[in-house]
């Protein structure tokens, strides 16, 4: 896909100007707002998810509540949703590849990834990385050197993932693809249950959130060995992108992203855009997600609307080419 995401977040900038000129109505601050998330507390739609309520409280709503939704890989928030009244009350925080990624692995979604929900903004970014603990010999220092390893020892040529199906496992999968190595998936539920495997040894490699690293690394039994991103990651600055490692195709990121019910009026988003954007935008917010190399964002409710149809157009071949089905 040659369209930049950042492009497309800022291609729709022109929308807010004129929704300047949209009645006051749904401006009073609502009594209670939910926020909904698919994943269990303490991890990073959750964290993401009360760093936002803590800021839209109380100029948005009065009260804003953080309700996670753990169940079916996300779905269960999504359909909480969008079965909800599109008043403003309710809405949802969710990663990108529940909407970009599960319609090409699932058969039949309880969803509509484009008219179940309402557009409102992205508002946060992160990268994905790859690397390995001591079950991997200390001079694999690179991807390039992981895959000369994996070639020469291929009963240990896998690596674990939060999940099957996840971005994780298709970049995995692609990376080593690239590197013309034909790496096993191990499928975990969760980051850590993989991350502890492989620092015990028990797992060589991982792919995952970038943040899901950062707290090994200092330790020395988790080596970094790529990141996802077009340029280094700040978090990780003296870290090679896949890119620069030769692996030209392996650019990637994804989104947290803001919806509300279908139907929510035009009035309703961009209230919600413009407290969202404030809330994001507040540098005490970057603080506490730089712990989990997730950086704040805001767009447009259309340019979340157009990177969500080129997220979905730029997964489909994937999957296919993959042949990954979530349907048992």
């Amino acid at each position: 896909m040659n369209l930049s995401r950042r492009t497309l977040l800022k291609s729709a900038a022109a929308a807010s100007s004129l929704m300047a000129g949209l009645p006051a109505a749904q401006a009073q601050t609502l009594d209670v707002a939910r926020v909904y998330g698919g994943f269990a507390a303490g991890g990073s739609v959750d964290t993401l998810s009360r760093r936002l309520a803590e800021k839209l409280a109380p100029d948005y709503a009065k009260a804003v509540l953080v309700e996670p939704k753990p169940g079916a890989g996300g779905q269960l928030a999504i359909s909480t949703t969008k079965s909800s009244a599109p008043d403003g009350r309710t809405m949802l925080v969710t990663p990108m590849s529940m909407l970009a990624i599960y319609p090409h692995t699932f058969r039949k979604l309880p969803y509509d990834p484009f008219t179940d929900l309402t557009p409102v903004s992205v508002i946060a970014n992160f990268e994905f990385g790859f690397g390995v603990g001591p079950a991997v010999p200390a001079e694999v220092k690179t991807v390039p050197q992981f895959m000369a390893w994996a070639k020469a020892n291929p009963q240990k040529a896998s690596f674990g993932t939060p999940g099957a199906g996840s971005s994780t496992h298709f970049i995995g999968i692609l990376l080593g693809r690239e590197g013309g190595v034909e790496l096993t998936h191990v499928g975990y539920r969760g980051s850590q249950p993989a991350v502890l495997d492989m620092m015990g040894g028990q797992l060589p490699a991982i792919s995952a959130p970038l943040g899901e690293f950062l707290p090994h690394l200092a330790g020395g039994k988790v080596r970094l060995l790529g990141t996802s991103g077009a340029k280094r990651n700040a978090f990780t600055a003296n870290i090679p992108t896949y890119a620069e490692q030769g692996f030209k195709n392996m650019v990637f990121e994804e989104q947290f992203c803001l919806y509300l019910p279908p139907g929510a009026s035009p009035a309703v988003v961009e209230r919600l855009r413009r407290a969202s954007e404030k809330a994001m935008t507040a540098p005490e917010v970057a603080a506490a997600l730089a712990t989990f190399a997730i950086v704040p964002a805001t767009s447009t409710p259309a340019g979340l609307a157009a990177l969500q149809k080129a997220e979905h157009d730029r997964w489909g071949p994937v999957v296919r080419s993959i042949g990954f089905t979530a349907d048992t």
